[in-house]
């Protein structure tokens, strides 16, 4: 053979040479991607908070899940201790002894088994309704986010007439009374299963804002509110951790005060969930990374949560598959000398089932959970126009206005 052929020959195989290494690379850079993945999803499932809250829970038929978003109103971290003053002077949020442990924020996501659009519920944090403890009803009202802590100081008293009086014990067993009194207080008000819950605290807005790079939101018109530290012009925007939490907490000078706040609420979970499909964040593993810490900081989910199918159910929510709804009252009320929103008990159940799919529980059957016999609401589709002006939303609101809504680029402009 002349050297010219032994030459060519050498030459041939070179294709195939560098087609077997990027395949033996892109094999690598694949696995490595699912180790990636792996190693987030365990971390997570290891490290994040878990509750038993929901153990021998009720739940949906058909593949539906509903959610139970529960924000609550404490300085305090998961174990009890107060959040540390630099933190507390960020969230300007007050002293850490403020706040208690209301659920302030509480939204039912519901996501069809079927893959059609999810929806998510509001529920007004004063809306006075029959209370649950964590072995059931207590045959009192209060406002629903009152369910959790009520529990909570029940079962530390209830402990510490026993002799226990280790701290994080009573704050560990207290704070699962709550949980269960407060999912059972909303599963009886709204008439379907809880599957699921996750429990944020008052820095995991903070948190995860930050952990986003911020989040975007859109409001028609400057706010300035000293209580809640919210200052901010009209227009489109991107609000970092500390901005975030002043965003979905302020009330004064809005027209609905609470009521609009629960929009305020939406708007950001609207936004963060944009951001992470935007982001891509469940695409790229450093992002991930820095989410799941966020979450292992601050957030509490049932334990019996599979996150890994959730997750990837979640990159296709962001995807602005998601329809916000607050549930409607009737008026405002008092009680015990506090402002208290009335709320008609079975219309909520009967505008559930309808929103949730004809295969819910039907609220006027005795085996729904809350049920009760009852003829006489009008159906959603005739309910009452919107209440008056909230009697905290202070002198300085608006009118309530939308004229001149400012397009906020797909992200839902809010007052």
């Amino acid at each position: 053979m002349s050297a010219q052929r032994r030459k060519n020959s050498r030459r041939r195989p070179l294709p195939r040479r560098i087609g077997r290494t990027l395949l033996v690379a892109g094999c690598a850079l694949t696995v490595m991607a699912g180790g990636t993945a792996w190693y987030v999803y365990r971390d997570l499932a290891s490290s994040i908070g878990s509750s038993k809250a929901l153990d021998g829970a009720e739940k949906s038929a058909h593949g539906d899940t509903n959610i139970l978003l529960m924000g609550l109103d404490s300085r305090r971290d998961q174990n009890g201790e107060p959040l540390p003053a630099a933190v507390l002077e960020k969230l300007h949020a007050g002293s850490s002894d403020i706040g208690g442990y209301n659920a302030n924020t509480l939204i039912l996501l519901h996501v069809p088994g079927d893959g059609s659009e999810a929806k998510a519920f509001s529920i007004p944090r004063d809306d006075f309704v029959p209370l649950s403890g964590p072995d059931g009803p207590t045959g009192g009202k209060g406002k629903i986010k009152q369910a959790y802590g009520l529990a909570k100081a029940a079962e530390e008293e209830r402990l510490s007439a026993r002799g226990v009086h280790d701290r994080r014990r009573l704050e560990r067993e207290g704070r699962e009374a709550g949980r269960k009194a407060q999912i059972a207080t909303v599963r009886d008000f709204l008439g379907v299963p809880v599957d699921h819950f996750a429990e944020l605290n008052l820095a995991g807005f903070h948190h995860l804002a930050d952990a986003l790079d911020g989040v975007p939101v859109c409001l028609r018109k400057p706010v300035k509110d000293s209580y809640s530290g919210a200052d901010f012009p009209a227009g489109r925007q991107t609000l970092d951790g500390q901005q975030s939490l002043a965003f979905v907490r302020q009330r004064h000078g809005l027209v609905g005060g609470d009521l609009d706040r629960t929009k305020r609420q939406q708007a950001f979970l609207a936004g963060a969930t944009r951001k992470l499909n935007s982001a891509g964040t469940f695409t790229d593993p450093v992002k991930l990374i820095k989410l799941v810490d966020t979450a292992k900081q601050d957030v509490v989910t049932d334990a019996g949560w599979d996150l890994l199918p959730f997750v990837k159910q979640a990159k296709n929510l962001s995807g602005g598959k998601v329809q916000f709804m607050t549930l409607p009252i009737e008026g405002f009320g008092r009680n015990l000398g506090e402002d208290i929103n009335v709320v008609d008990d079975m219309k909520i159940k009967r505008l559930i089932a309808e929103q949730t799919g004809p295969h819910q529980a039907d609220p006027a059957s005795p085996s729904a959970p809350g049920a009760a016999s009852s003829t006489a609401s009008p159906p959603p589709s005739q309910a009452a126009p919107p209440p008056p002006r909230r009697p905290d939303a202070g002198s300085d609101a608006g009118s309530g206005s939308d004229s001149g809504v400012i397009d906020g680029g797909g992200v839902p402009c809010v007052d």
